[in-house]
């Protein structure tokens, strides 16, 4: 048996092959956040074409907490019928989706600094974030469990909390955006406080049967930010309070992280799984499913990931974007690597509002044309 695309659960969730497309932003939303035709098939053609679980893109719980425009949004009760559409799209064609709840943080979309765990300064001058009141962390935590009802009452078949990259949650588990001398500052037990409180908000309004997962990172890969002893210890308590799985990640969006940016160029398949080493040892100290994210471009590399244990699903994310068949083909035979080059390339339609594509195939087309 093809272990790859043999078919696995999270929580109660049966899904049919390892395959996860890994959150990525489309810009595809409406303005004021509602899901789109166009969003709906592009997401409808990763599950025509055999992605077990589609993670949509970063999902707003809140207004004040959007990162780019068009992003979707889950933050009132309208938004509901047509995020129905979506799910129903996904489903019939055998896939599942699973929800991404997120907020900027401090990376807000507005010129206006936004709201984190601390104040802090990008340039010594200019404001860049705001400390929270905890009244304003109340709030925020209880917008994430009304997001997960609301994505559930859409037909969600499972929501993610994202506690990677520098976002909110992220940035209240980091040290080095969280100078906070109250219970959600100073040791990695209150850095994780108000992750802890976002999963129980969720759990209370979806209830015990729903799965909910978390992207975190393994480390923000940078002086003085969160480190992989601290995800371990984050993911520890995630288990205990019964989280279904976790998507390993890395890096931040700051000045100096290693991983501020993927690599770039055709890996090669030694540079290929950027969190190897700390998957290994997560999966030796926790129980719950392992979803490992970065740099998976080769089938060989897919599944030795499944067969040698390192992880129990693949999450792909840019690969996909340039070609939204390429696990129909490896699950048809065409084992040939992925055609992406890792050129990020696909940031500039998406955040021009032109909405998710391969821009270096859109360019090597259009030369052809003109050639």
């Amino acid at each position: 048996m093809n272990k790859l695309f043999s078919s696995a659960s999270i929580g109660n969730c049966s899904i049919r092959n390892r395959i996860v497309r890994s959150a990525t932003h489309s810009g595809m939303a409406s303005a004021d956040g509602y899901s789109t035709p166009e969003l709906i098939e592009k997401l409808r053609e990763l599950a025509i074409n055999d992605v077990g679980l589609i993670i949509g893109g970063n999902t707003t719980v809140a207004s004040e907490g959007r990162v780019a425009d068009h992003m979707l949004a889950v933050d009132h009760d309208q938004l509901i019928p047509r995020l129905k559409l979506q799910t129903a799209a996904i489903q019939r064609e055998g896939g599942r989706i699973f929800m991404q709840l997120g907020h900027s943080g401090a990376q807000l979309l507005l010129p206006d600094p936004g709201f984190g765990p601390s104040s802090f300064s990008i340039d010594g001058k200019r404001p860049y974030c705001r400390e929270m009141t905890e009244a304003q962390i109340k709030y925020t935590i209880n917008a994430f469990g009304k997001g997960a009802a609301r994505a559930k009452a859409a037909g969600f078949d499972g929501v993610q909390l994202h506690g990677a990259h520098g976002y909110l949650l992220s940035e209240f588990l980091s040290p080095y955006y969280n100078k906070r001398t109250d219970k959600y500052g100073g040791s990695v037990e209150n850095r994780s406080r108000m992750l802890l409180e976002a999963y129980g908000a969720v759990r209370t309004e979806v209830g015990e049967d729903y799965p909910v997962i978390v992207k975190i990172n393994s480390s923000d890969f940078i002086e003085g930010g969160f480190s992989f002893a601290d995800c371990l210890t984050v993911c520890r308590l995630l288990e205990k309070a019964g989280i279904d799985a976790v998507e390993l990640s890395g890096g931040i969006n700051a000045e100096g992280s290693k991983r501020k940016a993927a690599p770039r160029g055709d890996l090669k398949p030694e540079q290929e799984v950027y969190n190897r080493e700390e998957a290994v040892i997560f999966k030796k100290e926790i129980g719950v499913p392992l979803i490992l994210v970065g740099g998976i471009r080769s089938y060989d590399t897919a599944i030795k990931i499944i067969e040698d244990g390192m992880a129990d699903f693949v999450s792909i994310c840019r690969p996909l974007i340039r070609e939204p068949d390429l696990i129909h083909r490896w699950h048809n035979g065409d084992y040939s690597r992925a055609s992406c080059v890792s050129c990020n390339l696909c940031y500039i339609p998406v955040f021009s509002g032109k909405g998710l594509y391969c821009e270096l195939d859109a360019r090597i087309k259009s030369r052809q044309k003109t050639d």
